[in-house]
């Protein structure tokens, strides 16, 4: 007769775990999601014509929200740094950690008007801290199972995250290195999309991943949001087609995205949603207040001022309760 495993009993007390000990990458895309809200709020106020001030008490309270949270994130690595490879190991964590090190661009972006140095320093700080993840990442899928190394769109965030690099450079006149950001990234995205629809034709993802879906979306708006500010109007044009494209699938498709209900990886809807935002309301203002492109703009910037705070605040509050880290199978240090 076959015996039953044994299982060991479970510890009595239980263990606390230190401040910071597990805490989770997946709480960054919906801080990422905030930040792009933000700044999309800020792109706004001149074509709209609401107060900028509302942009930046909010684009402020995020900044400390994501010190806050990096801060933490740095603490449990000291702990044991080992545990960014454990992190990195599993999908969440990818996605969290690239959208850490995306935020400092991001960061760099929000503080651009008041100080263009720090925010020069923050981009190649940026840019450092992510091609050091991308490495880590490379690393971690060469070494990892089989199965793990298929393209997902967290992908993008991964190798096409550098391009947020770009909206700070070329304000500040690195017009070269933005344009080689520019070419490289949107290479890679490419490459990423055609891959993504032939595995979505030959394969239906299972329900708790489609949510990642939206991230398609994000490249797009960031892509065109360079190509704008870098005078490439019919790079813009084409890019905020594709967006357009890519968000009226998600919009057909949202009940079969969302048929897992929600987890973590719904802040893959707020960041695609801001950036898109914020690729319209560009573009409006720069063909004036009679274009077609400031309603379409304002609707969706509010769509994003629905969406993205809700479901940013579920992901905050998992994580304040210590929900998230164990539903994202975050690694503890």
């Amino acid at each position: 007769m076959k015996r039953a495993p044994i299982f060991p009993a479970p510890q009595f007390p239980p263990v606390k775990l230190r401040a910071f000990q597990r805490m989770p990458p997946a709480v960054f895309p919906a801080i990422m999601g905030l930040f792009g809200l933000g700044l999309a709020l800020r792109r706004g106020a001149d074509v709209i014509g609401y107060p900028v001030a509302i942009a930046e008490l909010a684009l402020g309270a995020i900044s400390f929200l994501w010190l806050f949270a990096a801060l933490g994130y740095l603490f449990k690595l000291s702990q044991r740094p080992a545990v960014i490879r454990e992190d990195l190991a599993i999908l969440p964590g990818r996605a969290g950690l690239a959208a850490m090190s995306m935020c400092l661009f991001l960061l760099a972006a929000t503080i651009l008007p008041y100080a263009p140095n720090a925010a020069l320093a923050l981009v190649f700080l940026g840019l450092g801290l992510h091609a050091a993840l991308v490495g880590l990442v490379v690393i971690v899928l060469a070494n990892g199972p089989a199965e793990g190394r298929h393209v997902t769109p967290v992908w993008h965030l991964n190798f096409v995250g550098f391009i947020i690099a770009a909206l700070t450079l070329a304000p500040l006149g690195y017009v070269a290195l933005a344009t080689a950001i520019f070419w490289a990234t949107g290479l890679i995205a490419v490459g990423i999309w055609a891959v993504s629809l032939v595995q979505l034709i030959k394969r239906i993802p299972p329900a708790p991943l489609r949510p990642l879906l939206a991230i398609h979306l994000s490249p797009a708006s960031l892509l065109g949001l360079v190509a704008q500010l870098l005078g490439m109007q019919q790079a813009a044009n084409g890019f905020a087609l594709l967006g357009g494209v890519i968000l009226l699938a998600m919009l057909v498709a949202a009940r079969w995205i969302t048929q897992a209900g929600f987890s973590a990886l719904w802040g893959a809807f707020t960041f695609p949603i801001a950036a898109y935002a914020s690729l319209l309301l560009v573009m409006a203002g720069a063909t004036g207040a009679d274009s077609p492109l400031v309603w379409l703009g304002a609707l969706c910037l509010f769509a994003a001022i629905v969406i993205v705070p809700s479901i940013a605040l579920k992901v905050l509050q998992a994580w304040t309760k210590g929900s998230l880290a164990a539903k994202t199978n975050a690694a503890t240090a």
